[in-house]
Formats: structure tokens, sequence, C-alpha cells
């Protein structure tokens, strides 16, 4: 019984694990661009974005997997995603992506407007372009800024992986329950917990070191 549950928790952080590089890979950098929208001066463009941003954050990550994934069938009498497991890993990362990259935004924002003026002022002086600043002064001390939060972030997107379960995507907490539902078991969601545990544990240390490798920015 035991190799039985470790070989389904396996399967289930497996998805897990794609859900959470899928989301980093495409929220990421949508939450730049939504940063540089919300800085716009374009006014119209940083309303809109700002009140996308207010509304994502301001709702639950559950109600949003829900309208998406239910929403299209719903409203257009045809699912655009495929009933299928895949179907449904795919509506859980355009879910997650809307939601982290506007989260993401906010922490970019921060990060770029925590920079002092005077470092973008002294490459002006220097006859750097706009790019040259941004790239080269602002965007390796945005960086410095942003790790402890970004890391906050990430963190807590590997255990909201196990929200996917809601529209019956089979993610590691989904695998473990399953034993409760159909053996009585109950020692195989304590199992869960370890593998999160570990896969946490593993971007603590990963984000620990990249602390470390940037502190030459002090």
């Amino acid at each position: 019984m035991f190799w039985t549950v470790t070989q389904s928790l396996l399967s289930g952080l497996w998805t897990t694990f794609v859900i959470f590089i899928l989301t980093l890979i495409f929220a990421l950098p949508l939450g730049l661009v939504l940063a540089f929208g919300s800085m716009s001066k374009f006014k119209p463009l940083r309303y809109l974005v700002q009140l996308l941003v207010w509304v994502i954050r301001g709702t639950p990550l559950m109600l949003q997997l829900i309208i998406i994934f239910y929403g299209p069938g719903l409203w257009l009498s045809h699912n655009i995603w495929s009933g299928n497991e895949a179907g449904r890993i795919t509506a859980t990362v355009v879910a997650f992506t809307i939601n982290y990259a506007c989260y993401f935004s906010v922490i970019f924002r921060g990060g770029i407007e925590g920079v002092p003026a005077g470092q973008s002022e002294a490459g002006q002086v220097l006859g750097m372009t706009k790019r040259q600043i941004f790239f080269k002064i602002t965007l390796l001390q945005m960086i410095k800024r942003i790790v402890p939060p970004m890391s906050n972030e990430i963190i807590t997107l590997v255990k909201d992986t196990s929200l996917a379960r809601i529209i019956a995507a089979y993610e590691l907490t989904f695998a473990g329950f399953s034993f409760m539902k159909s053996a009585g078991l109950t020692w195989p969601l304590f199992y869960t917990g370890v593998f999160y545990l570990a896969f946490v544990g593993i971007l603590t240390i990963l984000f620990n070191f990249i602390e470390r490798k940037l502190d030459y920015f002090k």
C-alpha cells in the first residue's frame, strides 16, 4: 500500500510541478508587462491595468479558476477546454498565470520605483539610452529588491497548485485525498504534506542562495 500511495503521489507531484513551472514561465514576463502598463504615462492604459490588477488581487484564485474553466462552456455553449487532463491543466495554468502576473506586477513595480531616480539620471549624463539604463542599471538593482517578496509569492504558488483539484485536475493533493475517499485512509494526506515540504524546502534553499549571490549590491 505504501508503494502504491507513493506512486500515485509522484504522479500528482509531476502535475503540480508542470502547473508550477508553466505558471512561472508565463506569469513572470506578463507581470513585467503589466508593471510597465501600470506606470504608463498613457492614462487609459494605466487605469485599465490598475483596474485589472485590483480585480484579480481582490477576488479568490479559486473563484477565478472556476470561472475560467466553466465559464466559456456556459457562455459559448462550447467548452474551449477539452474534457481530459490536459485541458484541465491548461485551464489551471491560464487562471494561475493571470492571477500571479498581477501579483508579480505589483512587486516589479515596487522594485523599479524603489531604484533611486539619481541612478537613471547618472546614466543619462553618461549618454546611455533608456534601454541601456533599464538593463544595466535599473534591472539589476530591481532584482535585488524583489527577490524576498518574489520568493514568498513563488512558494505560495506551490501550495496554491492544490486548488486545481477543484476542477478535478489530478495534482498532488487530489492524489492524496483520493485514498481517503476510496479506502478511508488519512495517512496519505500527511504523506502528501511531506512532498510539499520537500518542494518548498528546495525552493527556500535556492532563494537563499540567490540572495547571498546578490549581496554585492549592498
